[in-house]
This record gives C-alpha cells, sequence and structure tokens, in this order.
C-alpha cells in the first residue's frame, strides 16, 4: 500500500526517486493516464487559501515531496523512507529510464527561447533523447476552443510524458484541465525544472539543497522575483506544519 502523510491537509506521497520513476514506468506500461505535481512548502501554504487548488493536488496520482521541509515533516511522522524528489532529479532520472523504453518526451511551458535551450541541453545530457515537441503558450488564460487546439497538437506527437513548466499554481491548473482531453500517459509539473536544466538558473550545491536553505540560495539569486514569495512562504509553513503536529502529539496524549 502507498504510504502518504498530510500537511495542513495537503497530501504528500512517502516516496523516493527510485519509487516514482517505477510508479511512472508502470503508468506508461499500462497505459494509464496520470498527473504529478511536485509540492514543498510554498505549494502547503497556496492551497490554505485556495481549495480547488488544494483538491488537484490531492487528487493526483503522485505528489512527490519536492523540499526538505515536507520531507523532515514526513520523517517526523514515522515516514523515514521519504526523500525530496523535484524538478531536476525527477527529470534526469525518467529521461534516462525513458531511454530504455523509448519513451517521447514532450516540454510545455517556459518563457520564449527557453524550452528550445532545455531540449538542447537534455540531448546532450541524454544522448538518443526523443523530444517530440515543444511548447511556449501566452500568458493568458487558453479559451476552451484554444485549449482544444493545443491538445489535439499535443497528443499528435505521440508523447508519453508531457513536461509542464508554468509554475504553480498555473501548471496544476494546466494538468487538472487538459488531463482529460489529452490521451498522453503521464502530464509532470516541474515549476523552475526547464530553467534550471537549460542553464538558464543555477542549481544550489547539493549541501545546500540538502541543508533546507536552498530557498535561500534562491532568494539570493533572484531577491525581486522570489524574496517577497519567501518571506511569506517560510513563517507561513512553519506555522501550519508546527501547528499540525502539536495537534497530532496532543491526540496521541
Amino acid at each position: 500500500m502507498n504510504e502518504t502523510f498530510t500537511v495542513a491537509g495537503v497530501r504528500i506521497d512517502a516516496v523516493d526517486l527510485d519509487e516514482c520513476v517505477a510508479r511512472v514506468t508502470a503508468w506508461i506500461d499500462d497505459g494509464a493516464q496520470q498527473y504529478v505535481v511536485l509540492t514543498g512548502a510554498h505549494g502547503v501554504v497556496e492551497m490554505q487559501s485556495d481549495a480547488e487548488l488544494r483538491s488537484i493536488n490531492n487528487g493526483a496520482g503522485l505528489v512527490t515531496p519536492d523540499g526538505m521541509s515536507v520531507v523532515w515533516f514526513g520523517r517526523a511522522l514515522g515516514h523515514g523512507q521519504t526523500r525530496k524528489v523535484y524538478a531536476p532529479t525527477i527529470m534526469h532520472a525518467l529521461m534516462a529510464e525513458g531511454l530504455k523504453h523509448g519513451w517521447r518526451h514532450y516540454f510545455y511551458g517556459g518563457a520564449e527561447g527557453v524550452a528550445e535551450a532545455l531540449v538542447d541541453q537534455c540531448r546532450r545530457d541524454h544522448p538518443g533523447l526523443e523530444i517530440a515537441g515543444t511548447h511556449c503558450p501566452p500568458f493568458r488564460p487558453l479559451a476552451d476552443e484554444e485549449a482544444s487546439s493545443v491538445a489535439s497538437a499535443i497528443d499528435a506527437t505521440e508523447p508519453h510524458v508531457v513536461w509542464v513548466g508554468l509554475g504553480c499554481p498555473k501548471q496544476e491548473r494546466w494538468m487538472a484541465r487538459f488531463r482529460p482531453l489529452l490521451r498522453t500517459p503521464v502530464l509532470i509539473g516541474v515549476g523552475a525544472g526547464f530553467d534550471f536544466l537549460s542553464g538558464r538558473k543555477p542549481l544550489a550545491p547539493t549541501w545546500v539543497q540538502q541543508s533546507g536553505f536552498e530557498w535561500l540560495y534562491r532568494t539570493v539569486s533572484e531577491p525581486r522575483r522570489l524574496g517577497r514569495r519567501y518571506a511569506k512562504v517560510v513563517p507561513r509553513f512553519l506555522f501550519h506544519a508546527g501547528r499540525d503536529l502539536a495537534g497530532r502529539l496532543l491526540n496521541r496524549r
């Protein structure tokens, strides 16, 4: 049975990278139609005031622990196998696995030119990688006719995985809207993963990623864009997580 836990009502799967790869592989082999959400502290905080977003998250086929804060929370609840699974690691792992099976990958999102740079870099990192296509959408929401046209265009390329790089909460809403429209087995929302893998944004050193302070590294790298976000996210996540843990402790007593 798959182990899960919740942080302030937000579901997270107690998984590591190998388990994520195994699940996605099984879905593609079985012809299933699923979507994957990568949820960390930012997502947990956003979902406190957005019930629809929380429902999308909790209804995903897989919700990975995208940050050490949720990893530590899961371990505190007894899920010792929980590991951080975020965009760069799951993208590299599934591309490597896909080479064994002939999977085709589609990249949806990113600023102008990012998807093309991403394709070039991923082909260098994974020679033989099959790219089905890319699409850079407008920033505005798509009308129903446009969404239908986009879905048909994606399906025509016959991808096994559609990587969605729109950021939270746009990519989660996109996957919930497009999941019924697409034949593609797996949709995965990877936020800034396009920028990281294409080299447009720097990846934090491994020790920083494991320290729980990657948010600080990213804030220093992009203070204007991320400073205000993390000034809100960090204290609010600590509040919600602390309240959750305290409530569970009292219930046990």
